[in-house]
């Protein structure tokens, strides 16, 4: 059987750990990178009974060494890409933007912005070489690509900053044959988003509860993107709550 390769940054909670699952389901080969090497052993013992190899590669991706050795394992282990997921992503304190410490500010720069575009980097580098060549490059944008929550400078800004990167990479890929787009998630549930049962802070001031949407279909939104043709893409795709206060005044 041939396998479809993905790779999935941020694999093993949240999000990328629905995403995972679900490529593996759809009989992609994945390698799952992430911090941890635990929880992504976890995803992995989860996904055998769908019969798809799965490869654990701890990384960070912060660090251009650790994300060359991420690609590289991949096309040792399976011979080309087919997708990136672009998902790991981390947020700073809410607090005063005044207060934020300039290493909080850098970590999630560095983690939300630059991991992203060293590891479109490394899949821009066997994409483009490979045959057939082409791929897939799918980012985890987020509400915050749109409009900020209070107390989120860090985060708000790195997002926008990859509906940037996300419009350059569709550009700059389309003499390659890949495909790069952006999917914006709203409350989706997972363990960050948990207290938000409880009341998050609101743009007049208050504490209000928040509802979320289960992951899955987060999951299935982004294995749409990646089952489509590369002569198709989906650009732009907002999934969010639907009673969730982001659209109209608040």
């Amino acid at each position: 059987m041939v396998h479809k390769v993905a790779i999935i940054t941020g694999a093993g909670s949240g999000i990328g750990k629905a995403v995972a699952l679900t490529f593996m389901r759809e009989g992609y080969a994945v390698a799952l990178a992430g911090r941890r090497r635990e929880l992504l052993e976890q995803v992995a013992a989860e996904g055998r009974s769908f019969n798809s190899p799965a490869l654990v590669v701890p990384t960070d991706v912060r660090n251009p060494d650790s994300v060359h050795n991420l690609f590289v394992k991949t096309c040792e282990s399976w011979g080309r890409l087919d997708v990136l997921f672009n998902n790991a992503g981390i947020g700073a304190p809410a607090v005063p933007l005044e207060d934020l410490p300039f290493d909080r500010w850098q970590a999630v720069v560095d983690t939300n912005l630059t991991g992203a575009f060293l590891c479109t980097q490394e899949a821009f580098r066997i994409m483009k070489a490979q045959q057939p060549p082409g791929g897939r490059i799918i980012n985890n944008g987020s509400i915050s690509a749109h409009a900020p929550r209070p107390d989120s400078a860090p985060y708000t800004a790195t997002k926008h900053a990859i509906t940037g990167l996300t419009k350059s990479t569709s550009l700059d890929g389309r003499k390659y044959n890949i495909a790069c787009g952006q999917i914006d998630i709203g409350n989706a549930e997972t363990e960050l988003t948990r207290r938000m049962a409880r009341g998050v802070p609101q743009a007049n001031g208050i504490i209000a509860p928040e509802p979320t949407f289960d992951v899955q279909h987060v999951a299935e939104a982004v294995a749409y993107m990646a089952r489509l043709p590369l002569d198709t893409n989906v650009q732009f795709m907002t999934i969010m709550a639907t009673k969730m206060p982001f659209i109209g005044r608040g």
